[in-house]
């Protein structure tokens, strides 16, 4: 095919190849004006070239010259007209080429600056590797984040070329960090390649004393960490950061040390540090001002993510009506700066705040909209859906078909946030089908994969259904040692909405035993602390376990 296609352009005359060949190099698709400054030919000379590959059937013309577009007929017609150039005379109309776009297209270059990076990659130009830095930005500013890390990938096979090492190094960073923000916004936090580049941009911006490089490869190797559910690696990533801001006096990269901490806290079971950081961060945070971070830092709004976090907590600490007014407030930030991987983030965060509150049908609502626009804008979610959806099915009584559903989720690579919730959410699915034993044993997991991972945010709701399978069991001292650690757990972390559920488990046991008055002992102080709520299925359960007790 290509041969039959040399000889037909060789029958066109010089002319008519040589105008092929400048526009083979251009594109599949040019205009005269830019042909007519690269080829520097005579405009009756070009545009009767130009005729010829038209006539032929080579070309598509639309127009007249010179306003006048034109579009090889096929992919190989280009190919084949490119393929008749030598090495030098390519390079030459590349660099030409390149030069030209600069000096009269600078309105396209700004807006395709991937056009420019391909010419300058075929010149062999070292300004190629930060012009497809510049294109991967772009397209990520578009939230073409696919096409992103096809520019940087582009940008990072060309690097080797750079001679001076430094100068290598400094752009390499550049590139990885770009890469792995755009790589965990497409996969999500999982990503083996997205922790793959910020591992190496940390490495070489230990080496560059560059202070920004430094912190963002560190902030990327958290989310990775934060990814891949390990509190324990987290914490420290975070300690890192903090010490890489302790004099940052304008509160820029402060904001996302803060970010870093609320994230670990909140996972580590640590409610009370996850408000003290989000205050702090809500505090320090401006929309117009940082607006940017979304593009730097882990791919979500640092605003939004305080705020359905921060909603998270207030949830763990008893005041379930605040939570959800911030979380409802996150959500709305989030659809006003209209940033997809933020949207993302804030409808399974509040999904689970409702599942929380036992509102299957609004968390339902929530999942579906995430679903959905992780379809549409190719992104990935922070948290497994799977798992959310069995939470819906477990609390609308489908308990089969939320085994399944569970079971599913916790098999897939994002699930690793959200695996001890879904253990938890297992367990409670298995014991209200009376399978207490395989119950036990996924809490039983759930409480050993916590002490590898350093994951205690659902630490008293496993000891809480570890106790529900015991006395399942029949086992009730056993239950009722694990009831009471369950108590232990949620008042050391402050988690009053678990001390509850575990204070109504153990007295609901006790007063089936007899023991009434010991269990209003347990549960009125614990339900007479809330202050707002009470229409929460939690504390509709506790008030009518007390007036059953009285």
């Amino acid at each position: 095919m290509l041969a039959s296609l040399f000889a037909r352009l060789d029958r066109l005359g010089t002319v008519a190849r040589e105008v092929a060949q400048v526009g083979a190099v251009i594109g599949r698709e040019f205009g005269y004006d830019l042909i007519d400054r690269v080829a520097r030919r005579p405009a009756a000379e070009l545009q009767a070239g130009l005729g010829r590959l038209t006539e032929a059937g080579l070309l598509f013309c639309r127009g007249a010259a010179p306003q006048s577009t034109y579009l090889f007929k096929h992919a190989l017609v280009q190919d084949a007209a490119y393929g008749t150039l030598l090495r030098a005379r390519r390079q030459e109309l590349h660099v030409r080429v390149a030069a030209v776009l600069e000096q009269s297209f600078a309105d396209l270059v700004e807006t395709q600056p991937e056009l420019l990076a391909h010419h300058l990659s075929a010149a062999n130009s070292e300004r190629a590797v930060d012009q497809w830095l510049k294109a991967g930005r772009h397209a990520a500013q578009r939230l073409a984040h696919l096409e992103a890390i096809r520019h940087f990938e582009r940008g990072l096979a060309i690097l080797p070329a750079l001679a001076d090492a430094r100068e290598r190094d400094r752009r390499e960073i550049e590139l990885q960090l770009a890469r792995g923000l755009s790589l965990f916004t497409t996969e999500g936090f999982v990503s083996a390649a997205g922790g793959e580049a910020y591992a190496r941009a940390h490495e070489l911006s230990e080496r560059s004393g560059d202070a920004r490089q430094l912190f963002m490869a560190v902030f990327g190797l958290w989310v990775s960490a934060n990814g891949r559910g390990g509190m324990v690696e987290c914490r420290q990533f975070s300690r890192r950061l903090q010490q890489l801001t302790a004099t940052d006096a304008d509160g820029e990269l402060r904001l996302q040390a803060h970010h870093s901490a609320w994230t670990t806290c909140l996972f580590s079971g640590e409610p009370a540090a996850v408000r003290e950081h989000c205050e702090a961060g809500r505090r320090l945070y401006d929309p117009e001002r940082h607006r940017s971070h979304r593009l730097l830092y882990g791919g979500d709004d640092p605003g939004a993510c305080a705020g359905y976090q921060g909603a998270q907590a207030y949830w763990l600490f008893g005041y379930p009506d605040t939570g959800l007014a911030m979380g409802s407030e996150a959500l709305v930030l989030a659809e006003r700066i209209a940033h997809p991987f933020t949207l993302g983030a804030s409808l399974v965060m509040n999904a689970m705040l409702h599942l929380d509150r036992d509102e299957p049908e609004l968390a339902l609502q929530r999942i579906e909209a995430a679903n959905a626009l992780a379809a549409e804008q190719r992104i990935g979610l922070v948290l497994e859906p799977h798992i959310l959806l069995g939470a819906v099915m477990t609390a609308q009584g489908a308990y089969e078909e939320a085994v399944t559903c569970l079971r599913d989720g916790l098999a897939q690579p994002r699930a690793i946030r959200l695996h001890h919730y879904g253990l938890a959410k297992l367990a409670e699915a298995l014991s209200r089908m009376g399978e207490h034993q395989q119950a036990l044993a996924t809490v039983g997991k759930g409480l050993e994969d916590q002490e590898r991972t350093g994951q205690r945010r659902w630490e008293a709701e496993l000891y809480r259904l570890k106790g529900v399978a015991l006395l399942g069991l029949n086992r009730i001292d056993d239950a009722q040692a694990a009831f009471e650690e369950a108590l232990r757990v949620a008042r050391r972390q402050q988690a009053k909405s678990y001390e509850l559920r575990a204070a109504t488990s153990l007295a609901r046991m006790w007063g089936e035993q007899g023991r009434r008055a010991e269990a209003r002992e347990l549960l009125a102080p614990v339900y007479g602390w809330f202050t707002e709520g009470f229409d929460t299925a939690d504390l509709k359960d506790a008030k009518a376990l007390l007036a059953e007790l009285s």
